[in-house]
């Protein structure tokens, strides 16, 4: 099914990696690990491996931006096939929430990405309808969905030549919650002329045109909505739900009559335990509630009684992506080593909040079960896995290794010899697969111990001679006020630095890294925003303070990584100040001096000569900051009479389109921005006690507040 299209051919660790992870499919391995240094080409591995096995995929990333860039690059490698996006359809996003300490409600608020919701439900219907299909999604995908169950009861399949009368037809459109508009033609609406019903698939960028004849289907086109241009004629199509969350009218009902049962036992609960005031209010919004799911088929937050719509029973599995997932689907967890824990917190959190919500009678119990799965959750749905990073975690290596041994048992008999032989080859590793010799001959950085003692006064001549070659230094420390005070000092002294922590806006952030990549300083100072994901060709010398105090920021997998940083560079060095060699150092140097002689053996073997990455620097984001200094001097204006409105809005406008062209972090940057600009306009609040942009957002918590 899968088509892979790429100008070259792998090489380097890839051909046995990609023979190892696809003989362990074969063989029935439930995990593998694919450790994968930067710049292996990981993406272009997998690739070939769901070539090779020709299953379903889906793979998860721990953030919308590396999530994008997966699938943007999924979908250069297989342009004929169904490659999907599935993250959450939020620009922004705040939960409801109480704080009891101040009787303060935060109210939900939400913008919310029409393309990404459109790509979501696009992704949902490929599952429905096709096996060549692969969805790429930020860990949001393990919360709850609609039920496929609902989904698959609800799509209309249609042909020419079907008996089924224009009224029929409008009735399951709006069951499937599209909108009628004649003026206004947008997804997830239809419009209606005579005989013929026009409607923008949900999923979809062009349009539909249903012509009827008495009662029968005459004609189905598919058109393109802005010109009415005709693109081909159909003689079968399947129409599929305008959201996610659908469900039959008779679910509904019965849906309606479980959520007056459970209000009438929470109330008397209350009642009982004398909480009169949170009697009243969960009786108040809840009836409200009801009341709109009566008339309008829908309400505000209607998620919270999803298992009430579902019929699921209390504490019971949500309905997720996995489940419109076929039974033999491949998973790919990328940068595991992140995505996994995070995947087994986020049910935790979520629960916490909504226990404070259902104790004081903003929500009824049944809320708790709007959730995402819970890690025993998640591995009930996991099908075989290949976990990809540079830094597996020990867990992920353990259940490779489990799985290894009894795939080596349980190898499936229909195999052919050469098959056979290529699952041998990949059980040699117990499950871990190497990435480690890069094709384009890069070598890892070279690691240099050296003591304590005079370690500022070494680094700041190391720091010279890089300055004096024109290339950037990396220093990491272990707190910000170290990195703060030794900035000072560099600075009193010439060196040409800046600081980097958690305490600088996300949009200077991004500035100063862009600054230190034109070569506008030489050396920056962080502490553990050093790390994945940071792309700097330019720095040649990281610089680890204090490499022997072990703990999360010195340990080996945070050493690799903040290593990392120097690896694409060809004078890439990092120097460890340590006095004690400590375990973690022990197995980082052992790591690195391992891949290093094998690069260094593979580049010799092939006549290869390493170069440096080359990247072009990022488009400045000082339009958007030079406007923020604009807004804060007209704020700080003696008589403050100035309308920002309209920058905001400006902001908001050039916000939302980042997002829609998949460029979130641009996104979030401007989010930022807003949150300031709005901060500066309610009288310059600390960071800490910001409001955010809606003015209703936090409201005192009374009786009925919806």
């Amino acid at each position: 099914m899968f088509e892979l299209v790429s100008p070259y051919q792998p090489a380097g660790d890839q051909p046995q990696a990609i023979a190892k992870l696809t003989a362990g499919l074969l063989s029935g391995a439930r995990h593998q690990v694919l450790l994968g240094v930067t710049g292996s080409g990981k993406t272009f591995t997998v690739a070939n491996v769901i070539r090779n096995v020709d299953r379903p995929t889906l793979v998860i990333s721990h953030n919308k931006t590396l999530a994008a860039q997966l699938y943007a690059e999924f979908k250069s490698f297989f342009p004929k096939n169904a490659v999907e996006y599935f993250v959450s359809y939020f620009d922004y996003y705040q939960p409801e929430a109480y704080i009891p300490r101040t009787d303060t409600f935060i109210e939900k608020d939400s913008s919310r990405n029409e393309e990404i919701e459109r790509l979501r439900l696009s992704a949902m219907s490929s599952l429905f309808s096709r096996r060549d299909v692969i969805v790429v999604a930020s860990v949001s995908c393990i919360y709850g969905i609609g039920s496929k169950e609902d989904y698959t009861a609800m799509v209309i399949p249609v042909r020419t030549g079907m008996e089924l009368s224009r009224e029929q037809f409008l009735t399951r459109l709006v069951e499937l919650l599209y909108d009628r508009n004649d003026i206004e033609f947008t997804r997830g609406q239809f419009r209606v002329r005579g005989d013929t019903v026009e409607l923008r698939p949900a999923g979809r960028e062009d349009g539909l045109r249903v012509e009827f004849f008495g009662e029968e289907i005459e004609r189905l086109t598919r058109f393109e909505p802005l010109t009415g241009n005709k693109i081909e004629t159909l003689d079968a199509v399947t129409i599929f739900p305008a959201k996610q969350f659908v469900t039959t009218g008779d679910k509904m009902k019965r849906a309606i009559l479980a959520i007056r049962e459970e209000l009438g036992e929470r109330i008397a609960w209350f009642e009982k335990n004398g909480k009169l005031l949170e009697a009243q209010r969960i009786k108040q919004r809840t009836e409200y509630d009801l009341e709109m799911m009566e008339e309008m088929g829908v309400c505000s937050g209607i998620e919270n009684y999803s298992r009430h719509i579902a019929g699921r029973a209390p504490g019971s599995q949500p309905c997720t992506l996995f489940d419109f997932f076929p039974p033999d689907y491949l998973l790919v967890i990328d940068e595991s080593h992140a995505t996994v824990p995070q995947i087994g917190a986020m049910f935790e959190g979520d629960r916490s909040r909504k226990t404070v919500l259902v104790d004081h009678g903003f929500r009824l119990p049944s809320a708790l079960d709007n959730r995402p799965m819970n890690f025993l959750e998640f591995q009930s749905m996991q099908g075989q896995t290949i976990y990809a990073s540079a830094t597996p975690a020990p867990r992920e290596i353990e259940w490779a290794h489990q799985a290894c041994s009894r795939g080596r048992q349980s190898a499936p008999s229909e195999l052919s010899a050469d098959q056979r032989r290529l699952t041998s080859a990949a059980t040699e590793k117990d499950g871990v697969v190497e990435l480690v010799v890069r094709p384009t001959g890069l070598i890892d950085p070279k690691v240099t111990l050296k003591p304590l003692k005079g370690q500022i006064d070494d680094l700041i001549e190391e720091c010279r001679k890089r300055a004096d070659t024109k290339e950037r230094v990396l220093v990491t420390t272990l707190t910000k006020r170290t990195a703060e005070e030794l900035t000072d000092y560099l600075r009193d002294i010439g060196v040409n630095v800046r600081y980097l922590h958690s305490e600088i806006d996300a949009i200077e952030r991004v500035e100063i890294l862009r600054a230190l990549r034109k070569g506008e300083f030489d050396v920056l100072v962080g502490i553990n925003l050093l790390r994945e994901g940071l792309d700097l060709p330019e720095v040649s010398l990281v610089a680890i303070l204090d490499a022997d105090k072990e703990g999360f920021l010195r340990s080996e997998t945070s050493l690799i990584q903040t290593a990392g940083r120097a690896a694409r560079h060809l004078n890439g060095e990092v120097i460890l100040y340590a006095d004690v060699m400590t375990n973690s150092i022990k197995r980082f140097l052992a790591v690195t001096e391992y891949r290093r002689q094998k690069q260094i053996e593979y580049n010799r073997e092939h006549h290869i000569t390493p170069r440096s990455v080359s990247r072009a620097v990022e488009e400045s984001l000082a339009t958007y900051e030079s406007k923020r200094a604009e807004a804060g001097a007209v704020l700080r204006d003696a008589k403050m009479d100035v309308d920002i409105t309209e920058t905001i809005q400006e902001l908001e406008e050039e916000m939302l389109a980042a997002a829609n062209e998949l460029k979130f972090e641009k996104a979030a940057l401007l989010r930022d921005q807003i949150k300031e600009l709005q901060r500066m306009i309610d009288g310059g609040r600390p960071a800490g006690e910001a409001k955010p942009p809606t003015a209703s957002y936090r409201k005192k918590a009374r009786p009925g507040r919806a």
